[in-house]
């Protein structure tokens, strides 16, 4: 009678604490990196269950339920008699990876999928800015929602509407989408039914799926330049960066003109018209008639991004460009500048011929947005918390715009930085002299503790200025002072010997 093979005698198992306990796991994961590092080689016999339990002074049970993860991941075959074996079947695979070729370096930049190559950079470009001077919307002191949304969340979530349940409505809990067609009706002069509302996870989410939904390969879009990152960013890498057209921002809006000569047959138009993004001037009411005569003439959709429109420090909010032109209009909202950028909620309001594909695109992304805090949400605008809330912040906000001006003017000299007017959100943006690098500026000032970002990133190649978006947010004066000081140093290291005088835009 042959021989019974011999286990062979088991490298040194590391790495189990006896304290820590789930021996099993350790066990299981000691062996199963003794096999892939080829400590333990395809074809190898164990030793038994006993044996092994014997040598490790563990529990026999400890060894088997190793033995029996292993053997269902596919490292281990067992057969009776035959003891325990690493898999055979572990040589053929580790031979097709490997062949004679030597193992294939780590992917470059340079060699990534278009896709990623594109989504990587995004990326890049929204890095979170540190909750210090001058990120925007942050819901510190002052700015913060007052004890009403805490309230509200404890009773609602606890065993009110927002206790767990299943999957809810992609096109979002009726309670928020009614609150928020009244809100909108009253306070941004918007045509609508709760119907027509879709909530999203914030403007971002509205912009993504206004793409997937109204252009197809082949359509051209109108964008303004300068524009949000978000907009251009997803027309760059969902790849309709060459059927993107830039269309120029002057005092009045964007030149709807000047995007007739570019592209009369765009399908759609992606706008901030009450408080143009970045530089802040709302849309004159010769433009906004103009762009609404050209959608209605080609069949086009226009985008109206309305993302803090709440925020105007002279007179009231100007009213949406939806109200003018319900049918044509998909409007976009938010509620994390006002409320706070971490809840996430935003909605759409689109034409009632819109409605079933904004679902569908809405679904595919991630069926819908987390239901509590859209109940509490709901909850917050019906109980009127969210007026208060908002004639609060503005004032809190109006009064760290007026310090911030203040600020800068004493401390930055006109001729090295100058501020685009405007009188309305939560940003200012500071122009900068000629031969300063805004991009190069912003990571300086990121890494002395100042939040800021670049504006010429967002103009299309070739047309880009130097300037820095400020946001407001709840910050004490000190902290605003503190900021502005090193902001200016920074400036002033990187000004040319004869930098140019001031100008305005």
């Amino acid at each position: 009678m042959p021989r019974r093979p011999q286990a062979v005698d088991l490298p040194p198992i590391s790495g189990i604490d006896r304290s820590s306990g789930h021996l099993g796991r350790q066990l299981t994961h000691a062996l199963r990196e003794a096999i892939r590092s080829g400590n333990l080689k395809p074809g190898d016999l164990l030793p038994s269950s006993r044996q092994l339990a014997a040598a490790l002074d563990i529990a026999r049970g400890t060894v088997m339920e190793a033995y029996e993860q292993l053997i269902a991941e596919g490292f281990l075959d067992a057969q009776p008699r035959a003891g325990t074996r690493v898999a055979s079947a572990l040589a053929q695979s580790r031979s097709a990876v490997s062949g004679s070729q030597k193992p294939a370096a780590n992917p470059t930049p340079a060699s990534l999928p278009a896709p990623a190559a594109a989504f990587a950079k995004v990326a890049e470009q929204f890095k979170p800015l540190p909750p210090v001077p001058f990120a925007v919307s942050v819901p510190t002191g002052p700015a913060a929602p007052d004890a009403a949304w805490r309230r509200l969340g404890n009773r609602i979530r606890a065993r009110g509407p927002g206790a767990p349940s299943g999957y809810d409505d992609p096109q979002g809990v009726k309670a928020l989408r009614e609150a928020v067609a009244e809100y909108v009706r009253r306070s941004r002069s918007v045509q609508c039914n709760a119907e027509q509302v879709i909530i999203t996870t914030g403007t971002q989410q509205g912009l993504y799926v206004a793409c997937q939904v109204l252009l197809g390969a082949a359509d051209i879009a109108w964008v303004e330049d300068p524009a949000y990152r978000g907009i251009t960013g997803i027309l760059e890498s969902t790849g309709r960066q060459d059927r993107m057209v830039r269309v120029p921002v002057d005092a009045a809006g964007i030149d709807v003109d000047a995007g007739v000569a570019m592209a009369k047959d765009a399908r759609a138009a992606f706008v901030t018209p009450s408080h143009q993004y970045p530089l802040g001037m709302p849309m004159s009411m010769g433009r906004r008639n103009a762009l609404l005569a050209w959608a209605r003439k080609s069949g086009a959709w226009i985008v109206e991004d309305d993302y803090d429109s709440e925020l105007r420090y002279a007179g009231h909010p100007f009213p949406s460009l939806q109200g003018l032109a319900p049918d044509r209009v998909v409007y976009l909202g938010t509620f994390s500048k006002i409320l706070f950028p971490s809840l996430r909620l935003g909605y759409a309001i689109v034409p009632d011929a819109l409605v079933a594909a904004f679902c569908g695109a809405r679904v595919l992304m991630d069926r819908h947005t987390p239901s509590a805090d859209q109940h509490v949400l709901a909850a917050f605008i019906t109980e009127g918390h969210l007026d208060r809330h908002i004639r609060r912040i503005r004032g809190v906000y109006a009064d760290r715009r007026s310090q911030l001006l203040g600020m800068l003017e004493r401390w930055i000299p006109k001729n090295l930085g100058w501020l685009q007017p405007s009188d309305q959100g939560m940003h200012l943006v500071l122009w900068l002299a000629d031969g300063i690098d805004d991009v190069l500026l912003a990571s300086r000032a990121v890494e002395a503790g100042v939040a800021v970002r670049a504006v010429s990133p967002m103009y299309s190649e070739g047309n880009g200025r130097s300037g820095l978006v400020l946001g407001l947010g709840g910050f004490s004066n000190e902290q605003m002072e503190a900021a502005v000081r090193i902001l200016a140093a920074i400036i002033m290291s990187m000004r040319k010997t004869k930098p140019r005088l001031q100008t305005t835009s």
